[in-house]
């Protein structure tokens, strides 16, 4: 079974064909992906939109293709992903979005994020989800913030060398006894 989570303005969703040509435009923006590893070609774009629409076709979750309700427009991705082995604290549950900058600033990253929260402790009975982002990227710890996330701490990330911009992250994390319900 694939589960879709529907918000008051918002439909996380399965991927559908037609998100490939947004998804590609919103991984492509240097402004998008100033705080992941690089910007990805279009080929790089599909490959990846390929494995998220797999893993939720396997797990019925994960990083939801994200439909605005009132037009149907595809506007990025907002889900849960596993990582069972990366990271020190790992295995965990992480979540995270990718939103076109047009439907930034609208509360959609936070709406999306803690109906999945709510989702993962109501439904798949998870008992925490992390976050991570770049020690930078204030915009993304202010959404971790408003979801009720807490500071964990800092650590460098296991993929990116000792010179790489992004290495020093930061983790939030949410026990299911914290969450708002």
């Amino acid at each position: 079974m694939i589960y879709e989570i529907c918000t008051d303005r918002l439909l996380l969703r399965q991927w559908q064909d037609s998100d490939y040509a947004p998804f590609a435009k919103i991984s492509s923006n240097a402004e998008v992906m100033q705080y992941f590893p690089k910007i990805l070609n279009r080929q790089e774009s599909d490959e990846l939109a390929d494995k998220i629409r797999t893993l939720i076709a396997e797990n019925g979750w994960g990083l939801w293709a994200v439909e605005l309700l009132e037009t149907q427009e595809f506007i990025g991705c907002i889900g849960m992903h596993a990582q069972p082995t990366k990271f020190d604290f790992s295995p965990c549950i992480e979540i995270g979005w990718r939103l076109d900058p047009q439907f930034w600033n609208h509360g959609y990253a936070t709406e999306g994020a803690e109906a999945c929260l709510r989702f993962a402790f109501e439904e798949l009975y998870f008992q925490e989800i992390v976050a991570f982002t770049s020690k930078n990227n204030i915009a993304s710890q202010k959404v971790m913030e408003k979801l009720g996330m807490t500071f964990s701490h800092d650590f460098l990330h296991p993929d990116l060398d000792d010179t790489h911009p992004l290495r020093e992250e930061k983790l939030y994390r949410i026990q299911k006894q914290d969450f708002k319900f």
